[in-house]
């Protein structure tokens, strides 16, 4: 029998999802799957080079570090410095995460009692809420305005009496929006009013395009005073497969995940590290070559789609695009017709909470010319929706 907090929690959408793609798969349908968005770009050789070398060391036959392995946090204070100016003391502001998902859930589950509020976005990674629910606390949904910035006076006075955290995610995954340094002011002065934990979901700091430059929640002044940041190799270094990220910010917060991990594990994987402080290390060299190529995926789906007569906006950042559901389909019948129709998988907003409903995901995971072809489909498809 499972817990009350895990059976309180609806099932997993991204499950649903999978199991409708095993069911189209299994009838022999070949599909071209822009769903998950897990990168398919090979990982950089300087970090196989890493591994390789690594692997024959006899370290790796012990338990890794429980905050992280010194190269790691050593090459993740660098990156730190380098891409952003921030100065990171390695041993009190620096963590290793297997992967920055578990991280946030490990965030919410060491901080959060029953009674408490978590302040997540009304369109959500999922892991957000879910490790609320988790948690026994309450998610309250901040409404978002058309710009993607969240409208922090909708919220309830009774809730922020009771909240304990506030989760953002700018890049934005998976809307796409954006924010300047002065919207992350904004963010921290809040955090301050209300004695709330600022954790900045930055798992797309390095994949923007046309001379936007994601910015850090460090850049603002005095926002260690309140935040934790995290960093993950999966998508700018394509190592989703290793697990490896970190946490860096305010000490106190970071001790206190320290104290929690350390009672459910024992660190991250000693190989894994040697592999992201090789990625942060090598990133002025390693990330170009990633986003152009990115670059090159939007551009293509984006031009196909405008000569289908869908006009949308490319996006500044991350790996997706976030399009409106055609007339003539709700979330689901769109997702089956893609499958059923032209074999193309794209994620139903609504696994991104009610709020997504109406909208779907689409990530630049195959080459351009499959991505072209696919959004060709798409728009003749909502062509005849629309029509029907």
């Amino acid at each position: 029998m499972s817990s009350r907090s895990l059976q309180a929690i609806p099932p997993y959408i991204f499950w649903e999802l999978d199991a409708r793609r095993t069911a189209h798969r299994d009838r022999g349908r070949t599909l071209v799957d822009l769903g998950i968005g897990s990168p398919d770009q090979p990982i950089p050789h300087v970090v196989i080079e890493a591994m390789q070398r690594a692997i024959v060391d006899r370290k790796l036959s012990g338990y890794p570090d429980f905050h992280g392995h010194p190269t790691f946090v050593g090459a993740a204070a660098q990156y730190m410095y380098e891409r952003f100016g921030v100065t990171l003391d390695p041993k009190r502001e620096l963590m290793a995460l297997a992967g920055s998902k578990e991280g946030i859930a490990e965030m919410v589950l060491s901080h959060c009692n029953a009674e408490d509020v978590v302040l997540v976005p009304e369109i959500y990674y999922p892991v957000y809420e879910r490790a609320t629910r988790l948690a026994g606390a309450t998610p309250v949904f901040v409404s978002m305005f058309a710009d993607g910035t969240l409208n922090l006076a909708s919220i309830a006075v009774s809730d922020l009496a009771c909240a304990r955290m506030l989760i953002i995610n700018y890049p934005c995954n998976p809307t796409t929006a954006t924010v300047t340094t002065r919207e992350l002011a904004r963010l921290v002065a809040f955090a301050e009013q209300h004695a709330l934990v600022l954790v900045s979901d930055l798992a797309y700091s390095e994949l923007s395009y046309d001379g936007f430059r994601v910015p850090s929640i460090f850049e603002v002044p005095g926002a260690m005073n309140v935040a934790v940041e995290l960093h993950t190799c999966s998508k700018s270094f394509n190592m989703a497969g290793l697990r490896v990220a970190f946490i860096a910010g305010n000490a106190e917060a970071l001790a206190t995940l320290d104290a929690y991990r350390a009672n459910i594990g024992y660190g991250v994987s000693t190989l894994a590290q040697v592999a992201g402080a090789a990625a942060f290390a090598n990133h002025k060299s390693i990330v170009p070559p990633v986003v152009a190529e990115y670059k090159v995926r939007r551009d293509a789906f984006v031009a196909s789609l405008h000569r289908g007569g869908w006009h949308v906006t490319a996006p500044q950042a991350t790996m997706y695009l976030w399009l409106d559901v055609p007339d003539g389909f709700d979330d689901w019948s769109w997702v089956e017709a893609l499958m059923d129709g032209p074999g193309v998988v794209v994620t139903p907003g609504l696994a991104f909470g009610p709020a997504g409903t109406g909208h779907f995901r689409v990530s630049l995971v195959q080459p351009a010319d499959v991505l072209a072809r696919a959004a060709e489909a798409i728009t003749q498809l909502a062509t005849v929706g629309a029509a029907n």
